[in-house]
This record gives C-alpha cells, sequence and structure tokens, in this order.
C-alpha cells in the first residue's frame, strides 16, 4: 500500500484541534467547516465517518481487566453494545474502496447504568499528532481539480513541516491490509489511564483483533457494486456472529502517551480482557446509532484520559458535529434497509 493510497484513504480521517481557546487558535467549529469544504456539506450525517452502517450484540468479560481497572465492563459477566461501522470521510454516498480507512465505534452498556464509549480505527498509528498538522493534511492532501488526485509537491511539503507524520505514513503504509471489516483490527491510538481498586494507575492501549481471520462471506468487486465492503460484512454477520477479542496492551516506562504517531514497542505486555461478539446488523435509517454521538472522553470510573491532547480536541470537534447534523434532517442512508435485511 502506497503512502498516496493511505493518504487519499484518510483524507477525512478525524477532526482533531486544540488550543482553541487561544486567539486565533483553531477551533471545533472552524475544523468542522474545513471537512465541510473538503467533502461537501451532507445535512443530517456525521462530517467524517459519513457512510456507515449499524450494528449490536454484547461484551463477555474474562474478569481480567479487573487487575488494572476498576471500571464494571471488567467485571465478569455480559452486557449489551451498540456500534457502527464506518469508512472515513464526509461523503455518505462515497463507493466502498479497500484502502478506504475503516472505523469501528462502540458504546458498552454497563452493568451498573455508566457508558464507555470508543471510537477506533484499522490504522496502527495516527498519521498527525497536532491540530495544525492534521489541518494542513486535509489541505495537502485535497485533490487537484486538474488530477483528482493530491498534489505530490503540497505532501511533500507537508511531510517536510511535520516528519513525524511523514515517518507514520511510513509505517501506515507498510502495513497489510485486511479484506474487509470482518477481519480488521481496530486500534485506539490513544493513549488512557487504567485505576484499579487499589489505586494503581496503569497507561495503556486498546485494540480489538478479529476471531475469524478470513471473511465469512465474500462480495466480489465488479465495480458496479458501491456498498461492496459493507455487503460483505452484513452477508457476515447473517450468516454467523462475528467476534473480535478486546486487548488492553500495558506501557512501560518512557512509552509516550502524548503522541499517537508513535508506536509502542511490540514485546509490550497484551492482556485479553473479552470477546465483543455482534450478532445484529441495522442501517442507520433506523438504528438509535445514527443519534449517538461516540465521544472518546464518555469513559466509565476506572477509566481516565490521558495526556494525548487528541482526545480533547476528537471530543469537542465531535459535539460540533454531532450538534449540526441533530439540527438537520435526515437523509436516507447509502446502506439502506433494504440491504441489511438481505
Amino acid at each position: 500500500m502506497t503512502i498516496g493510497v493511505v493518504i487519499a484513504g484518510i483524507a477525512g480521517l478525524f477532526a482533531y484541534a486544540a488550543g482553541w481557546l487561544t486567539p486565533n487558535a483553531l477551533t471545533p467549529a472552524r475544523i468542522v467547516n474545513t471537512l465541510e469544504e473538503v467533502n461537501g456539506r451532507h445535512p443530517g450525517f456525521r462530517r467524517n465517518h459519513a457512510k456507515g452502517v449499524c450494528v449490536s450484540g454484547y461484551f463477555n468479560s474474562n474478569g481480567r481487566g479487573t487487575e488494572l481497572s476498576k471500571a464494571s465492563v471488567f467485571q465478569p459477566g455480559r452486557m449489551p453494545v451498540i456500534a457502527r461501522f464506518s469508512l472515513s470521510g464526509g461523503q455518505p454516498e462515497a463507493a466502498d474502496a479497500p484502502d478506504t480507512v475503516r472505523g469501528l465505534a462502540i458504546l458498552f452498556t454497563l452493568p451498573d447504568g455508566e457508558e464507555w464509549r470508543t471510537a477506533m480505527i484499522n490504522l496502527p498509528v495516527a498519521p498527525f499528532r497536532t491540530a495544525e498538522g492534521f489541518t494542513d493534511l486535509v489541505l495537502a492532501s485535497a485533490p487537484d481539480p486538474a488530477t483528482g488526485k493530491p498534489d505530490p509537491a503540497r505532501m511533500q511539503g507537508f511531510f517536510a513541516r511535520y516528519p513525524e507524520s511523514a515517518k507514520a505514513m511510513e509505517l501506515i503504509g507498510s502495513q497489510p491490509l485486511s479484506s474487509g471489516f470482518e477481519n480488521s483490527r481496530f486500534n485506539s491510538l490513544s493513549a488512557f489511564r487504567f485505576i484499579n481498586a487499589a489505586g494503581s494507575v496503569a497507561w495503556v492501549r486498546w485494540s480489538v483483533a478479529p476471531v475469524q481471520p478470513e471473511p465469512v462471506a465474500t462480495t466480489r468487486l465488479d465495480g458496479t457494486n458501491k456498498n461492496w465492503l459493507f455487503d460483505a460484512l452484513i452477508a457476515s454477520i447473517h450468516s454467523q456472529p462475528l467476534a473480535w477479542h478486546l486487548i488492553v496492551t500495558v506501557a512501560q516506562a518512557g512509552d509516550p502517551t502524548d503522541d499517537a504517531t508513535i508506536p509502542w514497542p511490540a514485546d509490550r505486555r497484551q492482556i485479553d480482557v473479552g470477546t465483543l461478539t455482534i450478532d445484529r446488523v441495522e442501517s442507520e435509517d433506523t438504528s438509535p446509532a445514527r443519534d449517538i454521538n461516540f465521544d472518546p472522553l464518555v469513559l466509565p470510573n476506572g477509566i481516565a484520559a490521558s495526556d494525548d491532547p487528541l482526545l480533547s480536541a476528537r471530543s469537542a470537534v465531535y459535539s460540533q458535529s454531532f450538534t449540526r447534523r441533530e439540527g438537520e434532517p435526515k437523509n436516507p442512508s447509502a446502506v439502506s434497509t433494504a440491504e441489511t435485511a438481505r
């Protein structure tokens, strides 16, 4: 997978902003405005990850997470989840492409009435560290009207200004692509703090790793089906429940917790804390997930934000996007009710 292909897939990846309380700094509104300018304005849809399908199921905790966190999600037992698979970008009718960044957002309803919301993607690291980096990447990777592709000179200038992004993109481009949502690994990217019952703190990142190594069902890509990735997911869920292991990776001293462009070493301790099972799929036209703001800072007692500035930035921009779309008329999803009922 080339750097250029990855850039095309992440042009509308995440809207991050930080430091908007200072004069002339980026604000959540300005970031959302930028996404609308790049992708067009599509009332009723998310400004990023606009195309998606809603699912539900449950999480079975095995109890191993209690070593690190007192959050009730890690107590042994089952709890319901509602989730959304999506593709990056702000165009809800865009055709599926294998290299477009895939997202998985989940709301866990915990036994004590709390909620845990997390929004993950299938990249190993974030391609930018700061609000300025994100904004400059969006501008640099905007398609040239003459070619329909990013201007190479602009991209070279961007990487010269943001060497951390250049390094992250090399890692992203070196990773093989899975064939669909069903066998994708989704990652939190940012670090978080886990606090256990004794008050001990661990710095962690988490991922959901697919149980199914290959797609349960496949859809032939023949150029006529613009929803082929979603259709394969829908067919798989109708065939049998899909499952992912929730894996928590524990940092060691010196591992960066404030820079999502840097991976932690592969030898860090990993704990399988339970299994996420998805057994129902529904169009956004009828699912309550359409109106959920998957704010990454909606956290239960026992999980807290790290010093990664992207977390508060995402929270603020998600809120801005949510407020706009909730005040707009709802338009039909590209992944229809008829499609999810197959």
